[in-house]
């Protein structure tokens, strides 16, 4: 049997109803109903289980006025996933929906690249359009693991484990990475918010909330390249994940869904 073959697990949380002018730079002329979901993925394999990102909780959904579905725990918990048990966690990016739960796992590494924990410390936390998707708590706790010893710091591409690399794109966020994972299905990259949506990829277009479009457009060249096909890049953000893949039992339908088998929808 393979060491390097994984499966993979999106759980919705939380979800945001908009419309489609917030989800690019120029808006949108259709002027649509266009929801973001807010995900966090679990990765199982040979070599353990791998959480990706760590959401956000009730406080700060009231805060953002977002809609906590289920919270992260209770997701964790239907794929018997035990966060005490959790040794290793992959932070996508410092913003408030990808980092927060700060006590969730307590015995896990946080893996962040060290552009991200220096932009997010640093003195583009004066401005206050910068520091808008970031919040002061959520930076605060991961100073507090990396005093704690708890935090490997990443500088661009490395593996993981045969089979899980991280890959630095920026763009959205200075240290935003992406993650490539070899399945039975080949590689899927789970972009996280490298593309909140297929449109941004698919389309060339940007979401508003951006430390440099420029890089932000690159990225999606990097991740067509570690992706084996469109069909296997995975957004951060678009509720169309939940229709394109199966649910991971049928109970937990459009809320989690398996993306390391082929996607049934499009």
């Amino acid at each position: 049997m393979s060491d390097d073959i994984h499966e993979i697990y999106a759980i919705r949380y939380a979800h945001h109803d908009r419309r489609s002018p917030e989800n690019f730079i120029g808006g949108d002329p259709h002027d649509i109903l266009q929801p973001l979901a807010y995900f966090v993925w679990v990765i199982v394999g040979p070599h353990g289980r791998f959480v990706v990102d760590t959401g956000f909780d009730e406080r700060m959904a009231r805060e953002r006025g977002r809609t906590i579905v289920k919270p992260v725990g209770e997701g964790l918990a239907a794929l018997d996933v035990n966060p005490d048990e959790v040794a290793d966690v992959i932070v996508s990016h410092m913003h408030y929906d990808h980092s927060g739960n700060h006590d969730l796992f307590p015995r896990a590494r946080y893996h962040v690249q060290d552009v991200e924990m220096a932009y997010s410390t640093g003195r583009h936390m004066c401005q206050a359009l910068i520091r808008f998707p970031f919040d002061a708590e959520d930076v605060v706790a991961m100073v507090r693991k990396v005093f704690a010893g708890r935090v490997v710091f990443h500088d661009g591409t490395e593996q993981l484990a045969p089979g899980l690399t991280l890959h630095r794109i920026g763009g959205h966020s200075k240290g935003l990475q992406c993650v490539r994972v070899r399945t039975q299905r080949g590689h899927v990259v789970l972009a996280s918010d490298a593309t909140h949506l297929y449109a941004h990829i698919n389309e060339g277009r940007v979401f508003p909330v951006t430390y440099s479009v420029a890089d932000t457009l690159e990225g999606y060249e990097t991740i067509r390249k570690l992706a084996d096909s469109a069909d296997h890049v995975v957004p951060g953000h678009d509720p169309q994940v939940l229709e394109r893949y199966p649910a991971a039992r049928p109970a937990l339908d459009q809320w989690i869904v398996r993306l390391d088998v082929a996607p049934t929808g499009s």
